[in-house]
């Protein structure tokens, strides 16, 4: 038979289903077709191929001999069909990127820097969401992690330095004499309660708090001291941009405090050029905003 001579697909779909389940109503189910139709469909079938395909079995319908053949043929063959389909997808559609970030680097400096990236690529599937601390790529379900590097590493984990930690007190520029004379609120984050401590004593001429307020993050204290309600012991990455916008000024400037920030990938995970390229550009972000002469 030629190809031209092959009765339609549709009418061999149907045929199919209904050999599979042994009823034209539930084939009629299956295909969200009515009951008529898909009778219609196999008639049609039948009368192209000029043989009985089903027989009345009490109340229902069995296969004939030519039609347990055909059943079989069309069931292989729309099986190779429904491989070929997805193994192509599995070939054309990329994974998202799925990158876990630290809330507040993310808030205060990634996410204002994404439509960047976006717009250089906009190919790449990029799923963003938030946590700090150690993690689980499987569990998780993540790609890249940015994380403090205050955590023991995974002897399987890939490891990047993004940028190094540097501290220091932030304040609404209203803010900034009476911080010079002392007896300000101390604004800290309670994931880093000891901020202040550290940064006092590695500064023992610094001018002295009153009294110390803890809130729950890092964005939140930044958020307090733009206000006015104190003077926050903050990242430098975390307070960049209200510096350069005037929101907040740093009159004593950021110093190391000896950590570092880093891209964290699974060294057991597939690698792709859509990886690459956003491990690149972070890469040269950092370089951009922090490192490059001004």
């Amino acid at each position: 038979m030629k190809r031209s001579d092959l009765p339609s697909l549709d009418d061999l779909r149907a045929f199919e289903v209904v050999a599979r389940l042994g009823s034209v109503r539930s084939a009629a189910s299956e295909l969200n077709l009515t009951h008529g139709a898909v009778s219609r469909r196999v008639s049609k079938l039948s009368e192209h191929l000029q043989i009985r395909l089903l027989e009345p079995e009490g109340r229902g319908l069995r296969l004939t001999g030519e039609g347990t053949r055909l059943a079989q043929a069309t069931t292989n063959a729309l099986s190779l069909v429904a491989s070929a389909l997805e193994d192509i997808r599995k070939v054309d559609v990329s994974p998202p990127i799925v990158v876990s970030c630290e809330r507040s680097i993310a808030m205060r400096w990634l996410i204002p820097r994404l439509s960047e990236f976006q717009d250089r690529h906009p190919q790449i599937d990029l799923h963003l969401s938030v946590g700090g601390g150690n993690f689980d790529f499987a569990r998780d379900r993540i790609t890249l992690a940015i994380r403090r590097l205050d955590f023991a590493i995974d002897a399987n984990w890939q490891v990047e330095q993004l940028i190094e930690e540097e501290v220091g007190p932030v304040m609404h520029p209203a803010m900034a004499d009476r911080f010079a004379a002392g007896g300000y609120v101390a604004l800290a984050a309670k994931t880093r309660p000891d901020a202040w401590q550290k940064w006092s004593a590695a500064h023992p001429d610094a001018p002295k708090p009153r009294s110390t307020r803890f809130l729950d993050h890092h964005f939140l204290m930044v958020e307090a001291a733009a206000g006015g309600l104190g003077v926050a012991m903050c990242p430098k990455i975390i307070a960049i941009d209200d510096i350069r916008k005037g929101r907040l000024v740093a009159p004593l400037g950021f110093q190391p405090d000896g950590s570092h920030y880093g891209i964290i990938r699974s060294a057991l995970a597939k690698k792709t050029a859509g990886i690459d390229q956003f491990v690149s550009w972070l890469l040269a972000t950092i370089q951009e905003d922090f490192y490059a002469a001004p």
